[in-house]
């Protein structure tokens, strides 16, 4: 794991979990992350939380009103009724009780497994509903930026998609890493993507990865350039 441990000392890890929602309100938020900026998705999230005060009143609203409470984020006519489809679908195998709490006692593919067979919910939906909630649960999710500094990386082929590289990328990591560690890695990677090896034009003469990257080296020539420690 020599790329997490570069990328961790460079962008400073461990870091700070960004998120304090219980599961039920991080799986919404994670819906709406759907290719949609942080900013976006985060005011669409905001609005929705200060139009209804409860999970019940969204599952329940007209679909028209949930759409406008979270028009910030791309797609709101597909995301509102499927928000609300989980809901209700959460409600019948719940009994009524909107809470995902019960996941923390689910070993972490179990509780994925579960979460994916909701409408519409996905690996990165799922890994981020587990990680990213109060639960930390150690859940990978996968983003554009991690997924493709991975491939660069070689660690998957060029043509694996964002969703088949879950099960992919969260089977190299050391077993037993718990949710720290686990996100840690995720950030480290996508802020490398976000910060240097961009979707055009990487900035391969200062990355501190650039010795062990095929893509890289393939990029400069073939000549190469070792990071300074």
């Amino acid at each position: 794991m020599l790329a997490h441990e570069r990328l961790c000392q460079l962008y400073g890890a461990p870091f700070r979990f960004f998120s304090v929602k219980d599961p039920m309100s991080e799986l919404v938020s994670a819906v709406l992350s759907h290719r949609t900026r942080n900013q976006d998705s985060h005011r669409a999230y905001q609005q929705l939380r200060a139009r209804f005060a409860t999970w019940p009143e969204v599952r329940d609203a007209p679909t028209a009103e949930v759409e406008e409470a979270i028009s910030p984020c791309t797609w709101p006519e597909q995301k509102a009724p499927r928000i609300q489809a989980i809901l209700r679908e959460l409600t019948e195998r719940l009994d009524g009780q909107l809470t995902l709490e019960f996941l923390a006692d689910l070993p972490v593919p179990e509780a994925r497994a579960w979460l994916e067979t909701l409408p519409g919910v996905g690996p990165k939906t799922s890994a981020a509903t587990l990680l990213f909630s109060t639960l930390r649960r150690p859940a990978m999710p996968v983003d554009s930026h991690h997924h493709r500094v991975a491939q660069r990386l070689g660690l998957i082929g060029p043509k694996v998609g964002t969703e088949a590289s879950h099960a992919l990328l969260e089977a190299l990591l050391p077993p037993g890493w718990d949710a720290q560690q686990v996100y840690d890695h995720h950030e480290a990677l996508m802020f490398h993507g976000q910060k240097c090896c961009y979707h055009r034009s990487p900035a391969c003469g200062r990355c501190v990865l650039l010795d062990v990257c095929p893509t890289g080296q393939q990029l400069r020539g073939n000549t190469l350039v070792v990071p300074a420690a």
